[in-house]
């Protein structure tokens, strides 16, 4: 039950600091910006899913996750890494390329990451587990 309280925790503190960072800052409304809150938001939605998911298996007596799950998991994760590495060879190519500053960059790598993870667990669990 603890991981599962963390975890809205963490979706609450993003969504806030989301918002205080809307209201203190003058933004221009670019596509890079809305691109960013849209990606934030949507991570955070999976936060919470996830963690309603497992306050539904805490009322229910159920274990938090089964095999099943952690298959998922680790599959997802295992083409996550692998699309990722990928990510980051196309940042440091276009690093060279464009004027954003080096934070810009890490900042969206790491925001990739965690799009291409949601992606990827998206389609391991809608497609299943091939040859397992």
């Amino acid at each position: 039950m603890k991981k599962t309280i963390v975890i809205f925790v963490v979706a609450g503190l993003v969504l806030v600091s989301f918002i205080l960072w809307i209201l203190n800052t003058s933004m221009s409304w670019d596509l890079r910006e809305i691109l960013m809150i849209l990606a934030g938001l949507i991570l955070a939605g999976f936060a919470v899913y996830f963690g309603f998911k497992r306050a539904k298996s805490f009322a229910r007596k159920e274990p938090a996750e089964d095999e099943l799950s952690k298959m998922i998991m680790t599959r997802a994760s295992s083409f996550s890494y692998y699309i990722s590495i990928y990510l980051w060879l196309f940042i440091m190519y276009i690093s060279d390329k464009t004027k954003w500053e080096t934070h810009t960059l890490i900042g969206t790598g790491i925001l990739g990451m965690a799009v291409i993870f949601l992606f990827s667990w998206l389609g391991v669990r809608f497609f299943g587990l091939k040859n397992d």
